[in-house]
This record gives C-alpha cells, sequence and structure tokens, in this order.
C-alpha cells in the first residue's frame, strides 16, 4: 500500500477537536475522516461505520493478532481504539488526504509511523480547570468519569511537545482560524510536487 497524506489531530476529551475537525473537513474538500475502529458499545444514536467501527473485544484482539491495524491503544480499560489498514487504503485510493481523530499515545504512534507524510496537531485546552467545566457543561459524563477524564488530561497535555503544531482552543473562533492557517500550508505542499512535475512535463514536450 503506498502511503499518502495524512494529518493527526489529538486532545484530551472536552478540548473541542471534534469540531475544529467538523470545520476543516467542511473547508477542504480533499480531506476525509478515517474512522477509527473501537471495542467499546455504540453511545446514543451512534452508527457503526460513520462514528467508528464497532468491533466485539474478541474481534477486535484478532485483528490485531491478524496485523489488521497501523496503530491501536488501549484507552481505558478494557476499551481500546485503533486505526485499520484497510480504512487507510480505501481513503488513499481516493486521492484524499486524510484526517485522523486520535488519542494521544495514537497521535504520536502515528506520527513515528508516517514521518514527513504526517502533520500532526495537538489541541490545547485553556486550563485543566476549564476543562473541567466544559465537561460538565457537556453533562453526558457521571462526575466520576469526568474526574477520569481530567485525570488523564493532566497526563495527555505532556504529550503536546511531541506534535508538530499546538493550537490553544481558547476562543473557538481564533482556534479554528490557527487550524485552518495549518491545514491549508499542509495542504499546498503536499501539492506541489504535483504541480513541479507537471511543469516539467510541459516543458519536456514542448523541448521536443
Amino acid at each position: 500500500m503506498k502511503n499518502g497524506k495524512i494529518i493527526i489531530f489529538s486532545a484530551p476529551s472536552g478540548s473541542g477537536k471534534s469540531t475544529l475537525i467538523g470545520h476543516l473537513l467542511k473547508r477542504f474538500p480533499q480531506l476525509e475522516f478515517s474512522i477509527s475502529a473501537t471495542s467499546r458499545a455504540p453511545r446514543g444514536s451512534e452508527v457503526n461505520g460513520k462514528e467508528y467501527y464497532f468491533l466485539t473485544n474478541e474481534e477486535f484482539k484478532n485483528k490485531v493478532a491478524a496485523g489488521e491495524f497501523v496503530e491501536w491503544e488501549e484507552v481505558y480499560a478494557g476499551t481500546c481504539y485503533g486505526t485499520l489498514r484497510s480504512e487507510l487504503k480505501r481513503i488513499w485510493d481516493k486521492g484524499h488526504v486524510i484526517v485522523f481523530d486520535v488519542d494521544v499515545k495514537g497521535g504520536v504512534n502515528l506520527k513515528k509511523i508516517f514521518g514527513d507524510d504526517a502533520l500532526s496537531i495537538f489541541i490545547m485546552p485553556p486550563s485543566v480547570e476549564e476543562l473541567r467545566r466544559r465537561l460538565e457543561k457537556r453533562g453526558t459524563d457521571t462526575p466520576e468519569t469526568i474526574a477520569k477524564r481530567v485525570a488523564k488530561a493532566e497526563e495527555e497535555i505532556t504529550y503536546a511537545p511531541l506534535f508538530d503544531k499546538i493550537v490553544v482552543n481558547d476562543s473557538l473562533e481564533t482556534a479554528i482560524a490557527d487550524a485552518t492557517r495549518i491545514t491549508e500550508s499542509f495542504i499546498a505542499a503536499c501539492l506541489k510536487p504535483l504541480y513541479s512535475i507537471s511543469a516539467r512535463s510541459t516543458r519536456f514536450t514542448a523541448d521536443t
């Protein structure tokens, strides 16, 4: 499988990552979202093949053993997330740039795997306390779960320097502008080699 380009987004839960990704997918038709696989059960109105590929623990382990994942991580005890190789092929076959929404360790692993073909972006909350307020305002988690997410966020923030870019989501408008500018520059850099090849081919044809 020939590698294409990818953009990796990672952040603590409640940092506004999904909102930013949604804006970028609408703004840039070259981008396509990579659907992760998970061993957890669907929540609410989640649909298999849309938000996630939902697998049983046994199915997930079997795919790990068969080498079907590019990367995977047990994010919470008994709950695994990962990126299927088949998902990359599906998107690259269209000539699109893949957008990943993965946990922080998954983001670091993907950057190591794909190197210069990848742009990694860490979405930073303005503070841990603000993150706690956002999680409480969402109203989807119990106090115990929020405490667990906040504790995990404190650890995840220490990984931020390992990413290519950091976008602080203090003001959503500013964060969207920053993420758009960074993404636009990466896409433009991806297209430059194609333009160069096209230009050389044109000159060669003219000379002959």
